[in-house]
């Protein structure tokens, strides 16, 4: 099972769902806005990725909150305010991908 990590007015998490319904494909779909990320699944992407890559720097979020302007515990902000995670996260298995990554998914699906 393919688990979507993201929030819905996301475009590249809403292209990462449609890219797997165009094949036919079921996702787990976890919406950020409504359900947090566990500790115990952010430590298994933290493996793939360090805590600052998934810190979504560029969006709207972290703009609107001003928080390059303050000193802050990536992991705590995260945990606190998961619709500052770059989205969508992908895992399947031990496979995790960060970002809109359709070459990558292909891989999976083979």
């Amino acid at each position: 099972m393919i688990q979507i990590f993201g929030v819905k007015n996301c475009n590249d998490t809403k292209k990462a769902i449609r890219f797997f319904k165009d094949r036919k494909i079921d996702v787990q779909f976890i919406n950020l806005k409504e359900k947090e990320i566990s500790k115990g699944e952010l430590r298994s992407i933290t493996k793939t990725f360090d805590i600052e890559e998934l810190l979504d720097r560029e969006g709207k979020e972290f703009k609107k909150r001003n928080l390059e302007y303050y000193v802050f515990d990536t992991l705590e902000l995260l945990m606190e305010s998961p619709t500052l995670f770059k989205t969508p996260i992908l895992r399947e298995k031990d496979k995790i991908t960060l970002g809109y990554q359709p070459d990558i998914w292909k891989e999976w699906i083979k």
